[in-house]
């Protein structure tokens, strides 16, 4: 009999993705038919607004179904171009512009490209779940820097120097933030840009949700602030939040000329060129009509004031308001540490599960996001399943406290 197939030993180095897995297990139940509220998968509810689908259906039309440059096309490039300029006041080169398969897909190309085994790569936590992982692929070793819920999760220039070792060359920020949904005043990218700029820093600079900010936030990009700081910055962004194109699978990267020639060397060598169709999309996204974007938010605002205020009436959750995004991330280590119907809740996965198969509703655990007291709940769903799954996680945390 022959041997199995003996797998890389890079394998070792990584885990599969919790919020992957909260997905593949949600839908094992509801083949089960059982009937599940999903607060776990970080996608917007709406549809992709007509006039983007409508762009993609005349290329369909119209033949472009080929290979496009690795990289993407020229008029893909200028909308990103034009988008960077507009929002961000950043001004780029063609030549300084890659698009890929998603927003990950563009982070996992640029640290192949700029990371190597040895590098240590400060990463603020609570993070998203991937970062850390793909760093470890590329050979690096991310080095989590724990923030306050106090200070509303944000990096702290303190924080950020004592971090730093001979072996650093690169930082994470991610404004506002995948899973807390911090952000950042300019005073505080001023602060932290002077720390990375004394220790010569790369910093990746993710704003896959910069336009999904609340209460007249108002979000400053890092190179806005930082301008000198542009040599050694890498700025990733997608259309999938923004624009509800989250199957479309459309990122981009915005950096020196040569990173980005590395980035196409890589992606030239496995995915080639995103989707033709797709890229025809992203350009009415970046470059056409953002009233739709309006139009999200005003409903994301509404949810997002509605899931807080259930959260903050029931005794012993603390949550802190994201700035941004379409998360809470509220710590419940007042529920930890107990047993409830025969389980043992000794970590927010513990929980996350509880919630799950005795409760109906799928929410994130935070071990994976580097905060083992705290669960992630996404308000990209409709009111009406918000109410409902309130009132399931509502009674779960009752049936907790009742039990200790």
């Amino acid at each position: 009999m022959s041997e199995p197939v003996r797998l890389s030993e890079r394998l070792s180095r990584v885990k599969p993705s919790a919020t992957v897995a909260v997905t593949a297990k949600l839908a094992e139940l509801r083949r089960e038919g059982r009937d599940i509220v999903d607060f776990s998968t970080g996608e917007p509810d709406f549809d992709t607004p007509e006039h983007i689908k409508a762009a993609a259906a005349e290329a369909l039309r119209a033949g472009q179904t080929k290979y496009t440059p690795v990289g993407g096309t020229l008029a893909l490039k200028d909308a990103i171009i034009t988008k960077l300029a507009r929002d961000n006041g950043l001004t780029y080169e063609p030549q300084e512009i890659i698009a890929s398969c998603g927003g990950k897909h563009s982070l996992y190309n640029a640290f192949q490209a700029i990371f190597q085994e040895g590098d240590e790569v400060v990463v603020p936590a609570p993070f998203w779940v991937s970062y850390a992982d793909m760093l470890k692929l590329a050979g690096a070793s991310p080095v989590i820097v724990q923030t306050e819920e106090r200070e509303g999760f944000r990096l702290s220039p303190a924080a950020l120097e004592g971090a730093i070792t001979q072996r650093t060359r690169g930082v994470i920020l991610n404004s506002p933030s995948n899973p807390t949904g911090a952000a950042y005043e300019a005073a505080d990218l001023r602060a932290l840009g002077e720390v990375i700029a004394r220790h010569n820093l790369i910093t990746i600079s993710d704003d896959v949700y910069e336009r999904l900010v609340y209460d007249g936030f108002t979000q400053r990009h890092f190179l806005a602030e930082c301008p000198e700081l542009k040599s050694r910055t890498i700025v990733i962004s997608s259309v999938s939040k923004t624009y509800a194109m989250t199957g479309w699978r459309l990122g981009y990267t915005a950096a020196p000329a040569h990173v980005v020639k590395a980035m196409t060397t890589i992606q030239g060598q496995s995915t080639t060129n995103p989707t033709s169709i797709t890229q025809a999309g992203a350009i009415a996204a970046l470059a056409g009509d953002q009233s739709c974007v309006g139009t999200m938010l005003t409903e994301f605002t509404r949810r997002r004031a509605y899931v807080l205020a259930r959260l903050g009436a029931i005794d012993g959750v603390t949550c802190v308001a994201p700035r941004g995004a379409f998360y809470v991330f509220p710590t419940m280590s007042e529920f930890l540490g107990r047993s409830v119907g025969g389980m043992r809740l000794d970590a927010a996965g513990d929980l996350a599960r509880y919630f799950l198969t005795e409760c109906g509703v799928a929410v994130v655990g935070g071990e994976d996001f580097g905060a083992p007291a705290n669960i992630r709940i996404t308000y990209a769903t409709s009111l009406e399943k918000l109410e409902e799954g309130m009132n399931r996680l509502e009674r779960g945390l009752k049936t907790i406290a009742a039990a200790a």
